[in-house]
């Protein structure tokens, strides 16, 4: 049976696949919650492709990441691995009940996800039954938690999304990932446009989303040269250096329309997960990655757009990039 998983898992398009026995998890934990009998948590891991962050890393094309990337995955690659994989599980006479991280659904009041429009995040409902998505993946096998709490795997780093099936059948368990893979080298947190993460590794969420939806005009081609002109920091949150807390978060992503959303609440990542992209560059370099290519990721100097129009409010000339 584990093996027929394996199989169909893979032919719906799943990269990576682990099983974690009920043991490694608290007696409290929400998987127990959501369902008691819980014998084994199944991991799919599904890459995403190196291809799909070119867009962005030579500042070409802005969409790909985040409708294929991140929307075609979360919405129909991944529910139909989930819905099939569960189908198998219970032909074969036991339960599986697919788990697929609700993106609206913030336990915390003050927090965000983002990823989606903020207006339509649902705080503080203390949604306890929601699993614990980055432990589940670390306890099936599927790689190692980051500094920054993002989860790397051997064979594509950073480039990952995650979901689980609990079931009542015993299956043999995967191995806990061996690899080292974060070095602490901070290259993830140089990378962020607008200085969310903290030399620590906390995430800000909230400034996140700011910079998330492009509001660095550095790396960001769509952003007009009279951009954020009613607010009092404007050449500041251009460059990403204003002081920023939850309430004018909200308002600066309120004024960040320069280029449209996907469907699915998900707004267009005009950062392309600088971190996450600063960390692959990272360990292609080191030689960790199993999965190799022909041609490094980044071969040159990355890239920054000219922000001197901003001072004027009027467009000079045509983008000028900088190194």
């Amino acid at each position: 049976m584990r093996n027929k998983i394996i199989e169909l898992a893979k032919k719906y398009d799943a990269d990576l696949v682990g099983f974690a026995p009920a043991s490694r998890f608290a007696a409290d934990d929400a998987v127990f919650r959501v369902f008691p009998e819980t014998k084994t948590v199944i991991g799919l891991g599904f890459r995403v492709l190196r291809g799909i962050y070119r867009g962005v890393e030579e500042g070409t094309t802005y969409y790909q990441y985040t409708t294929m990337g991140v929307e075609n995955l979360e919405e129909t690659v991944m529910p139909l691995a989930l819905i099939n994989v569960s189908n198998l599980i219970e032909e074969e006479g036991f339960e599986a009940i697919p788990q697929r991280k609700n993106q609206l659904i913030m336990n915390e009041e003050n927090s965000t996800n983002p990823e989606v429009d903020y207006t339509d995040v649902v705080r503080g409902v203390k949604a306890e039954n929601q699993i614990d998505f980055l432990n589940c993946a670390v306890q099936c096998g599927l790689g190692e938690k980051s500094m920054i709490g993002s989860l790397l795997t051997p064979e594509y780093g950073p480039f990952i999304r995650y979901c689980f099936i609990l079931t009542d059948a015993e299956l043999e368990p995967s191995e806990l990932c061996s690899a080292s893979l974060c070095d602490q080298c901070g290259e993830c947190i140089k990378a962020c446009p607008g200085k969310a993460i903290s030399a620590e590794g906390d995430l800000d969420p909230w400034r996140c989303g700011v910079y998330y939806n492009g509001a660095n005009g550095s790396k960001n081609p769509f952003m007009p040269p009279d951009a954020y002109m009613d607010f009092e920091q404007r050449l500041e949150i251009i460059a990403g250096e204003a002081d920023i807390d939850m309430e004018l978060a909200k308002k600066i992503m309120s004024a960040t329309y320069f280029y449209p959303p996907a469907k699915h609440f998900y707004r267009t990542s005009i950062c392309g997960r600088a971190c996450d992209r600063a960390c692959y560059i990272h360990l292609e370099e080191q030689g960790v990655l199993t999965k190799k290519f022909h041609k490094k990721f980044r071969e040159g100097e990355d890239w920054k757009l000219s922000t001197r129009q901003f001072e004027t409010g009027k467009r000079e000339k045509e983008w000028e990039f900088t190194k």
